[in-house]
């Protein structure tokens, strides 16, 4: 900005000198001239729109409007408190998706990418989540009561006072997954 009001200083100075003006009463340096007020002037940024998969937010309005979305992209999806109630999702990707609060009962989550999704507090009562995987996802607090989760990848899971009452759980992985407080009655965790 500076050396724009340098430059322009310096051209007005050589225009009155080109003119016949007097711009210096001796050899000294040219004094700075009056000049007309200017406004600075800004270059604006280039707009550029935000960088959004296009297909992660058209699945993310097709899932919210229709709870039909198998195998779509909804990798770090906000879905905090969304009524997914009996929504297909099978084989869709949620990896990091947030999923906090929301309600999944009875929702197809077959063959689901969850790893590192967050399910703290969400419903998935009755939900199938056969050999999806859950790997280092958060489901603290989260409700599985009488969920499928044969065959699903819960490892280092947080499971901490999840409720996984009757929950079919045969051929899951539960290695290093937090299960401290949580409700196994009626839950075999036998392999």
């Amino acid at each position: 900005m500076n050396k724009l009001i340098t430059r322009t200083s310096i051209l007005w100075v050589t225009a009155l000198g080109l003119f016949g003006c007097n711009t210096a009463t001796s050899t000294q340096e040219p004094q700075a001239v009056a000049q007309p007020p200017t406004q600075p002037v800004e270059q604006a940024a280039p707009t550029q729109p935000v960088a959004q998969a296009p297909t992660q937010s058209s699945d993310v309005q097709r899932l919210l409007n229709t709870r039909q979305c198998p195998g779509c992209n909804l990798s770090g999806a906000d879905l905090r408190d969304a009524n997914l109630e009996d929504a297909n999702l099978q084989g869709a990707n949620l990896q990091g998706a947030n999923l906090q609060g929301a309600d999944l009962d009875q929702a197809n989550l077959r063959e689901a990418n969850l790893q590192q999704a967050n399910l703290r507090d969400a419903d998935l009562e009755k939900a199938d989540l056969q050999g999806a995987n859950l790997s280092s996802a958060n489901l603290q607090s989260a409700d599985l009561e009488e969920a499928n989760l044969q065959n699903a990848n819960f490892q280092n899971a947080n499971l901490q006072n999840a409720d996984l009452e009757d929950a079919r759980v045969q051929g899951a992985n539960f290695d290093g997954a937090n299960l401290q407080g949580a409700d196994l009655e009626g839950t075999n965790l036998r392999r």
